[in-house]
């Protein structure tokens, strides 16, 4: 009887994961079928060069520059300020808390990373957006860097999540031997806890950006959503952003239609190459 239950386990998690497989393949299926009918009519090159985003107009064009851009500078703002507080959160909790305070707090941190995102948009209106036009005097709270500041926010509980855990697994491993010797605990977080981590940081990095560059509502309330060529104190808007906006008022079947599948296949490519990136800087340097 329990060799059955285990055969039906198996087979069950097989499935699964056989299920997960398939839906990845049908989704990145159905957006490259979409976007093809797009890039019959528009090249690839004006599309992701070009600097106007104009579907409904007169003489209606299609090009995103602008917004790939936008979609690179928030997601790195938001690297930028949330990886140093991350992992120095990460090295405090794993490494100066005790163990019973260290459980207590951890879920708390995990609860963060499940508030949803509109509820981080609207909070990110209220005091980002608006302490920048009263506070500042910014003719418009709604910038690229508060859709980064927003983000960063957002991606913090992911990135000491995943940087926690491996570095108290680390502090164990080295810990009575470090004691032995007479090492600081400084040295050794400076010497062995962070070059080893560096694998989960790396982990990190990638996770924040796939869900800094895949974030729609939040970035949405605090951007702007102004197709324009970003810059720091600016409106700007992102792919996910321009499709939830837009994806509603297109007629289906319509160029404008495919061309926000054409967007969503950008974004998809973007994600890769970065991923493939990160994949060779990472083998290059031995992490």
């Amino acid at each position: 009887m329990h060799k059955f239950i285990e055969k039906v386990f198996s087979l069950f998690i097989r499935l699964m994961a056989f299920m997960s497989i398939f839906l990845i393949i049908f989704i990145i299926f159905f957006i490259l079928k979409e976007s093809l009918v797009f890039f019959r009519q528009v090249s690839f090159l004006s599309f992701i060069t070009g600097k106007i985003w104009r579907p409904v107009s007169v003489n209606p064009s299609y090009s995103i520059f602008p917004i790939i851009l936008s979609t690179i500078f928030v997601s790195l703002i938001a690297i930028i300020i949330a990886l140093p507080i991350g992992i120095g959160c990460a090295l405090f909790i794993s490494n100066y808390l005790d163990e019973g305070l260290r459980h207590f707090v951890k879920p708390y941190i995990n609860i963060l990373s499940g508030i949803p995102s509109v509820v981080y948009g609207f909070i990110g209106f209220l005091v980002i957006v608006k302490n920048f036009e009263v506070k500042l005097a910014f003719s418009s709270g709604e910038s690229i860097l508060a859709g980064g500041i927003l983000l960063s926010i957002m991606i913090l509980p992911f990135i000491i999540s995943t940087c926690d855990e491996s570095m108290f697994n680390i502090k164990n491993k080295y810990l009575t031997t470090s004691q032995a010797l007479g090492v600081s605990k400084w040295y050794m977080i400076t010497k062995l806890i962070l070059p080893t981590a560096r694998r989960s940081i790396i982990a990190s990095i990638i996770l924040c950006l796939a869900r800094a560059m895949g974030e729609t509502m939040a970035v949405m309330m605090v951007i702007g959503n102004s197709p324009i060529m970003p810059k720091l104190l600016s409106k700007g808007q992102t792919i996910p952003s321009l499709i939830a906006l837009e994806m509603g008022g297109a007629q289906v079947g319509s160029l404008h239609y495919h061309g926000l599948f054409a967007a969503g296949l950008v974004l998809m490519l973007l994600l890769l190459c970065i991923n493939i990136i990160l994949y060779f800087l990472q083998r290059k340097l031995n992490f």
